[in-house]
């Protein structure tokens, strides 16, 4: 059996996995509605298509990039912010499908955080090559509401550190359908993602969503 047809077996969730205190990894947690939410995704792209954004620092990320719900991060010569409006089109960003904010509420209660209300939903797509630089989710002003994390698509190496850059993360694999939820003595926890190994998911195609809730007011 090919690693290609193991990611798109229905398979039943795996047992949580703790990650640190306040962070949890749950195995297979979104495979079941696996199709409803990609098509929640592709409405969103079709709406505010994806993009290359540019760190203030001038690089352009190899991650592209849109977003859905009242706010919307964005990145550019100015910074990095939370916007309401999309600044390709001046327009506000499309809503947040009712199926990722379920995703993301019924998350975040399992692991530990109940009344959570994401304002915020970025969606990433990593193709090939495409990775994400440790770093901290220090731009939301609510800091007591975790940070929900969806993965669909071909697996990834998602990196989880300690409060220094210099600590060694931790590894782990991220499969479709796998979500990552982590708050409290964990939310500023530095994290990122491996570069994307070559594959094809039966479902996705030759690349992985990333989908991350915040509540960011």
């Amino acid at each position: 059996m090919t690693s290609d047809l193991f990611d798109a077996l229905p398979d039943a969730p795996g047992n949580p996995q703790p990650l640190a205190d306040g962070a949890w990894l749950f195995p297979g947690f979104a495979r079941a509605d696996a199709t409803a939410l990609l098509a929640a995704i592709h409405s969103v792209i079709e709406a505010a298509p994806l993009r290359h954004m540019v760190t203030p620092g001038g690089h352009e990320m190899s991650v592209a990039m849109t977003n859905c719900g009242p706010l919307g991060w964005v990145s550019d010569a100015r910074g990095y912010r939370y916007s309401p409006t999309d600044p390709q089109t001046g327009q506000p960003w499309p809503a947040m499908p009712s199926g990722l904010r379920k995703l993301a509420i019924h998350a975040a209660e399992r692991a530990g955080y109940p009344a959570y209300e994401p304002d915020a939903c970025l969606i990433n797509r990593y193709i090939p090559g495409a990775r994400m630089s440790l770093h901290q989710d220090k731009d939301e002003r609510d800091a007591a509401a975790p940070i929900v994390s969806l993965s669909l698509g071909l697996p990834a190496t998602f990196l989880f550190g300690g409060m220094k850059r210099a600590d060694r993360p931790q590894r782990y694999r991220l499969a479709h359908g796998d979500v990552v939820v982590w708050g409290g003595p964990s939310r500023f926890v530095f994290h990122g993602v491996a570069p994307l190994a070559q594959g094809h998911h039966l479902d996705v195609g030759g690349h992985r969503f990333n989908v991350t809730f915040r509540k960011v007011t």
